[in-house]
């Protein structure tokens, strides 16, 4: 591609690099300058204009696009996907449903390294998402760039970029109560919300004493195909009442503790089949912790370990919270 000033009168067929008012009219920058458009130019008195224009083998920044999306999601139903049509060199993937973003991203960073003009920028692994959530935008940020550069990040990222959503439909909330403990109400609300906005329905909420035996008959008989826990006194090891409970149900923990904070006090294990998710104090609010992330991977069926787990801790600092006991500022009262 060619980009610089030329004659007006030599600018016929060329993209208009920058924007210009001619008259009582703009002349956008993008567009494909026609012989109107000359005579207008050349009214208003200007002798050259900037412009970027194709060589042989060059492909316009929105066919560019076109091609990129079409790679990064070739199916795009099948891939939980819906593709915008390219606009000044951009397509956007939009979730097609709540789920999680499940992205190669070794192939990713491959494409990315072909031509700095062609990039694509995604959210981050295994981000939920809502219906219509922003999941990747494929940009070309020159005009128009070499045909076989497309065509080399295009074979480089194939199907690289799709949504799960969720598998289970359903959930069970245990929660413990203590006498002048946090509210409940707030807290089954949260975590209502969370489970509506994965499109799944909360479909069993019990309330018992904060104690090891009401805690593992209620886990026993909860309804869902998640089991929540959430506990009016903090899970502070891993044989505390909540785990414990777990245990004596006759299922199993398999983690306790994650280095994502506001989250640290969450455990994962199992009961039979269905997964049991201990939850975090911090899940009484609807603000982001570490419970999002493994709720929703737990949800979408993708496999959660201990090793997973540990591995969020880059990033897993979500933000302060004032009232954490130990402040982080060196500086004295």
């Amino acid at each position: 591609m060619k980009f610089g000033p030329v004659p007006v009168a030599e600018a016929v067929g060329t993209i208009l690099a920058h924007s210009i008012k001619v008259g009582d009219r703009k002349l956008r920058k993008g567009i494909a300058l026609t012989a109107d458009h000359i005579e207008d130019l050349t009214e208003a008195g200007l002798g050259s204009v900037t412009v970027a224009q194709l060589e042989p083998g060059d492909c316009h920044e929105d066919e560019a696009a076109r091609m990129l999306a079409a790679a990064l999601a070739p199916n795009p139903t099948e891939a939980g996907l819906r593709v915008t049509q390219p606009f000044t060199g951009r397509v956007n993937l939009l979730a097609d449903g709540p789920g999680v973003a499940v992205l190669d991203v070794e192939a990713l960073e491959a494409f990315n390294r072909v031509n700095p003009m062609i990039t694509v920028a995604t959210v981050p692994q295994y981000q939920q998402m809502g219906e219509g959530g922003m999941v990747a935008t494929i940009k070309v940020i020159s005009y128009a760039v070499p045909g076989g550069d497309v065509m080399h990040a295009a074979r480089l990222a194939q199907a690289s970029i799709r949504m799960v959503s969720p598998v289970h439909k359903t959930a069970g909330l245990v929660v413990t109560d203590i006498p002048g403990g946090p509210s409940n109400e707030k807290g089954i609300a949260a975590i209502r919300g969370r489970v509506e906005a994965l499109g799944m329905e909360l479909s069993d909420v019990r309330i018992v004493p904060h104690q090891a035996e009401p805690l593992s008959l209620a886990v026993s008989d909860a309804e869902g195909d998640i089991v929540m826990i959430l506990t009016g006194s903090a899970t502070s090891d891993v044989y505390d009442v909540a785990p414990e409970a777990v245990r004596a149900a006759g299922g199993q923990v398999d983690r306790f503790g994650m280095p994502v904070d506001p989250g640290n006090l969450l455990f994962l294990g199992a009961l039979g089949d269905r997964p049991v998710i201990g939850l975090p104090g911090c899940a009484r609010s609807p603000a982001l912790n570490g419970a999002d992330w493994v709720l929703s991977r737990v949800a979408c069926g993708i496999e959660t370990t201990g090793l997973d787990i540990a591995g969020m801790g880059v990033g897993g600092l979500l933000k302060e919270i004032p009232t954490r006991p130990q402040p982080r500022s060196s500086r004295k009262p």
